[in-house]
């Protein structure tokens, strides 16, 4: 069956946090020994600025992760599609990996290992190679293209605050923010709320959800929803996306933690993938459609 884009997620806020979690238990401390690039186009940057440097510290701006150094250089990381970062050493070699998702560590997908001290080692994994791994001086993370201008994330609990993050993203998402984002947009609001550079940290599978959790249609525009929606719908993206973090994320397709274990949420999402399937709340059948290129499921009778 060929593969289709449109049809899968990009690990959203609650993956990417549960990786950089596993990232700060595991690799901080840990010296980069030396660096084995299988497939060049995944790295960028000098190998020689980073090994030798000691992890300082794991950073999250929306989907998009950094890797402190204490040498004054950063690795800035996106997984996009399908990239992996699992971690081994000796205490944890032993623990069993996804054989759906991961298979063997490492595998014919791993592109670049970092070999760590302690006898550890941080590979990174990517079965569509649309992810990237770049050094840059921690100074310049702000300038990379992507990081550049993500919007304000919402603020998850359990998740560090991140209301003074202004280095690269625009900080919390509070609602006077999220008011005045949507209110204004002539755009349907589902690919609003996942427009990177509006609202970080929001993709596919929870925007689905919480437009069903609000009652929303999801071909509504922005500008047309009421005070009373707004606040319904702010409050329903905090509670799937919170949801989605309890359960470790969402491994549709490839996505796993540091240790190469499935999340779950994917096993009480409420309408994404549910095609046909009976509405919770009605008994209706849930519709799929396709908005901005997106599959996106949603109930007729309940969201208007």
């Amino acid at each position: 069956m060929p593969f289709e884009r449109r049809n899968f997620k990009v690990p959203e806020l609650p993956e990417v946090e549960t990786i950089r979690l596993g990232l700060q238990k595991y690799a901080i401390g840990h010296k980069i020994e030396d660096i084995e690039i299988r497939l060049p186009k995944m790295f960028q940057g000098d190998p020689k600025d980073i090994v030798g440097a000691k992890v300082t510290a794991a950073r999250r701006f929306g989907k998009g992760l950094v890797i402190d150094l204490d040498n004054g250089y950063s690795l800035a990381i996106h997984v996009k599609l399908t990239g992996q970062l699992i971690y081994r050493d000796e205490q944890t070699k032993n623990i069993e990996v996804s054989k759906a998702k991961v298979g063997t560590v490492p595998n014919n997908f791993t592109h670049v290992v970092f070999v760590l001290d302690k006898n550890a080692k941080l590979y990174y994994n990517d079965q569509r190679r649309f992810g990237w791994i770049k050094v840059v001086p921690t100074d310049k993370v702000s300038e990379l293209s992507y990081f550049k201008g993500i919007g304000p994330e919402p603020q998850l609990k359990g998740m560090p605050d991140v209301s003074g993050v202004s280095e690269v993203s625009k900080g919390k998402l509070t609602f006077e923010k999220f008011k005045a984002r949507v209110s204004i947009s002539h755009l349907k609001i589902k690919p609003h709320l996942m427009d990177q550079k509006k609202i970080g940290g929001i993709g596919n599978i929870y925007a689905n959800d919480a437009l069903f959790l609000a009652g929303i249609d999801p071909r509504r525009k922005g500008h047309s929803l009421s005070e009373e929606e707004l606040k319904k719908l702010y409050k329903a993206i905090h509670t799937v996306m919170e949801k989605g973090f309890k359960y470790g994320g969402a491994s549709e397709l490839t996505f796993v933690n540091v240790l190469g274990q499935e999340g779950e949420y994917q096993r009480h999402s409420l309408v994404y993938g549910k095609k046909r399937k009976p509405c919770p709340n009605c008994g209706e059948e849930i519709k799929k459609i396709f908005l901005g290129g997106r599959g996106t499921f949603f109930c007729e009778t309940c969201q208007k």
